[in-house]
């Protein structure tokens, strides 16, 4: 007699034999979790440790505390990049630094220039630095009155560029043109400012920045006051440069002003020291008689008038005296030889301060 199939369920043999099979599967699944985390998280977490950590440069260690200079030419690669900060002490690994560059997609904001690294910088930082264009000014402070001689020099002894380039600029016609200046040269347009360049800019874009600013303060309010008193922009920059020149402070030279302009309406010479001496070539320090009596378009002793031009380059408070000039009728002044000047209606009063100021030297 055949017998019956057990149909109430497993026998437990067989329920035995299928919890072990579910257990291994279970065990090669930690297994393969644990292998996938020794070879994938071990490297993400070391990875992350040498994007964040925070390195010192070498020259940080051994006592410079003006960081490492670290220069990125234009049209350099990622992996030159990445050598160069790493023979700087700037990052540890240009590897990680390759790898960190194409995880953020971050290669084509990499900004050419100088860059001053200072202190810990982890890589991620240094990346930050180089993609935002944090880059290394070298700074260039042009006090007021100088002439566009004494600006170029100043500027190529700053490490701004070379000064026989800038020299050949000044006389570079075509280049007044482009950045279209009235004069024949660029005497007055150089303003007077603190700058900060980057290095590498050239010649042309240094003096550049230097026009545009002069003309910003050129405004049309400033033209307009000027314009009433007869004078155009360039006639403006002249004598605002006279001006400069001539005052000993700056509360001073809305008055300078008034005596020139006063002088200018009554068809006086204005009789200038300072346009006399720029129009000597080689001027020994000592202004005499004689020198008054040398004729040069700028001579203001020998013509009626303004000068042929600016004389030097002037600052807004020159600007702004020259066409705002005080409401007074002193024709004259003279050098109290305190910073100061005395000022004078009639030239009787002026002689009598010539004896008391400049005689009792």
């Amino acid at each position: 007699m055949a017998q019956k199939p057990n149909l109430k369920g497993n026998s437990p043999a067989s329920v035995e034999q299928g919890d072990r099979s579910e257990w291994q599967l279970w065990r090669r699944l930690w297994q393969t979790v644990l292998v996938f985390a020794l070879f994938v998280g071990i490297p993400v977490l070391v990875f992350a440790v040498a994007v964040l950590r925070p390195i010192e440069p070498e020259s940080s260690l051994v006592g410079d505390s003006d960081g490492v200079v670290i220069t990125i030419e234009s049209g350099q690669s990622v992996a030159q990049i990445a050598q160069n900060l790493a023979a700087k002490g700037v990052v540890t690994d240009p590897f990680i630094f390759r790898l960190l560059v194409r995880l953020t997609g971050e290669g084509r904001k990499i900004q050419a220039g100088v860059y001053r690294i200072q202190g810990a910088q982890s890589t991620r930082d240094v990346l930050r630095i180089v993609v935002a264009g944090k880059v290394e000014l070298t700074q260039c402070t042009l006090p007021e009155g100088m002439t566009a001689v004494e600006v170029v020099d100043f500027c190529a002894q700053s490490g701004l560029g070379d000064k026989a380039r800038y020299r050949a600029l000044l006389k570079d016609e075509a280049f007044r043109q482009k950045l279209n200046i009235k004069g024949s040269s660029l005497e007055g347009y150089l303003f007077p400012e603190t700058y900060r360049f980057a290095p590498g800019s050239s010649e042309q874009t240094v003096l550049q920045v230097m026009v545009s600013q002069t003309q910003q303060h050129l405004t049309k309010p400033l033209l307009a006051a000027a314009k009433k008193h007869g004078l155009n922009e360039f006639q403006l920059l002249t004598l605002a440069s006279i001006i400069q020149k001539e005052a000993g402070n700056d509360q001073e030279m809305p008055r300078i002003s008034a005596v020139f302009h006063n002088r200018l309406k009554r068809g006086m010479m204005l009789q200038a020291d300072p346009t006399v001496i720029y129009g000597i070539k080689d001027f020994n320090g000592n202004l005499t008689r004689k020198d008054l009596r040398t004729r040069s378009p700028y001579n203001t002793y020998m013509k009626r008038g303004l000068p042929a031009g600016p004389i030097a380059n002037s600052g807004l408070a020159a600007l702004r005296a020259a066409a705002y000039p005080e409401e007074v009728n002193y024709l004259y002044f003279v050098a109290t030889g305190e910073g100061g000047h005395y000022f004078s209606y009639t030239l009787k009063e002026h002689n009598r301060a010539v004896r008391r100021y400049q005689l009792k030297r």
